[in-house]
């Protein structure tokens, strides 16, 4: 589970609008939809609302309104929390068209069907939450900055809902999505909708990524703890050294025995996405082919980013995006960056290097 705090919406730097402490002009609430449909689907009627008296822009993969493509909420029974198996995506510096806008005192609302993306698996009385961190949001007429400034915390009040877990429950292993072609045991890829070229690509990637993770296992086990590990991870004490340690020893494992699936067909803007769920088949995107091999946000590093997202690996989130982002977070939130798929990529990359 995340950890939860209040705080203003915004982060310093990003040029904007000043508000006062505790002056946060986005307001979410929850509802749930009256009927069947709230106890089948899990249900419920999303609404933000802007009270500021000036326009707020926030990212659209932050929200529901476009789809849930993140893990935007907080879902637990009792003192569990619930798994999510939705879409978890790389994803590059934000460009103006993945930005909405709330006018001045406009509210939308949308309703989500949260059994698509969360496992309701038992019957019972689920608590749900929004709880996102909003990276690179503005407040008022101040221009959108190319860097990602500090997230803030954007969160709901909790509501309780009944859902019938034995109506919603979908067992996704048996979908057809998954497993196609997956052979566990051998380190050579199986490829889907991949040309020729770009399958000689991705083999010559995923070699790469596993020198990129041998190399942070390797760094690991030796407990170093130098400007590679703090810039990316921060304070390594509270035993976040030791998680750290444990999820490059899973990628490396992961990337070494398992035959990875590349799925080509993906026509997004996005580098690549996963279903946490769904091991080892990783869909690359455009963003991916414009990469270089290696390096910042490298199609090597993606590798690294997206196999730490799958639950039998290092079950990461994608907390931030972005080298300025990842920077920030550990600084802020050690145990976010902990949770961060590209915090992991980045120490994995280590570009520019660091000792």
């Amino acid at each position: 589970m995340r950890s939860s705090f209040r705080a203003t919406v915004f982060g310093l730097g990003l040029g904007v609008s000043s508000l006062a402490v505790g002056a946060n002009p986005l307001r979410v609430d929850l509802v749930p939809v009256s009927g069947k449909s709230a106890h089948s689907l899990g249900a419920v009627r999303f609404s933000m609302t802007n009270a500021s008296g000036e326009a707020v822009r926030l990212l659209k993969y932050q929200t529901p309104f476009f789809g849930v493509e993140a893990d935007l909420f907080e879902v637990s029974l009792g003192k569990e929390g619930v798994e999510y198996v939705g879409m978890l995506a790389k994803r590059g510096v934000p460009q103006a068209g993945d930005f909405m806008t709330l006018a001045a005192g406009e509210t939308r609302t949308v309703v989500v069907e949260l059994a698509k993306f969360y496992e309701f698996e038992t019957s019972g009385q689920y608590v749900i939450q929004y709880d996102t961190l909003l990276q690179g949001a503005a407040h008022g007429n101040a221009p959108i900055e190319k860097r990602a400034g500090v997230p803030e915390r954007l969160e709901s009040p909790a509501i309780a809902l009944w859902v019938d877990g034995a109506d919603v429950y979908v067992d996704r292993s048996t979908e057809p999505s998954f497993g196609l072609g997956v052979k566990v045991g051998g380190p050579t890829p199986v490829f889907e909708k991949c040309t020729v070229d770009q399958q000689s690509q991705l083999g010559t990637a995923l070699e790469s990524a596993r020198t990129y993770s041998e190399g942070s296992k390797n760094y690991m086990n030796a407990n170093l703890v130098t400007a590679r590990y703090t810039t990316w991870f921060g304070d390594p004490g509270a035993g976040r050294y030791g998680t750290v340690d444990s999820h490059y020893e899973a990628i490396d494992s992961a990337l070494d025995l398992q035959t990875m699936t590349f799925n080509c067909g993906c026509k997004k803007s996005y580098y690549a996405y996963v279903y946490p769920n769904q091991p080892y088949r990783v869909y690359v995107c455009r963003s991916f082919w414009a990469a270089a091999n290696t390096g910042t946000d490298s199609r090597a590093g993606t590798i690294i980013h997206e196999v730490s997202h799958f639950d039998i690996v290092a079950n990461t989130d994608d907390v931030v995006y972005g080298q300025a982002g990842a920077r920030n977070l550990a600084i802020t939130d050690p145990n976010g960056a902990v949770r961060n798929a590209d915090s992991h990529e980045y120490h994995a990359e280590n570009t520019p290097a660091q000792q």
